[in-house]
């Protein structure tokens, strides 16, 4: 993405609603407004506290 060759969580965030639409059935709702705001609520992970893990 960008000319990367690895991939960033806000990739991951921008993808995910047009990836993901069609596994998420809602009514009356649009299913890739839900996925957005559900991505808002998550947490981005901090590459600090992602090395520690390791």
């Amino acid at each position: 993405m960008d000319g990367r060759d690895y991939v960033i969580p806000d990739d991951v965030k921008m993808l995910a609603p047009y990836v993901l639409n069609h596994r998420i059935i809602t009514i009356g709702a649009d299913s890739t407004v839900l996925i957005r705001q559900l991505l808002q609520q998550v947490p981005t992970p901090l590459m600090e506290r992602v090395l520690r893990r390791s």
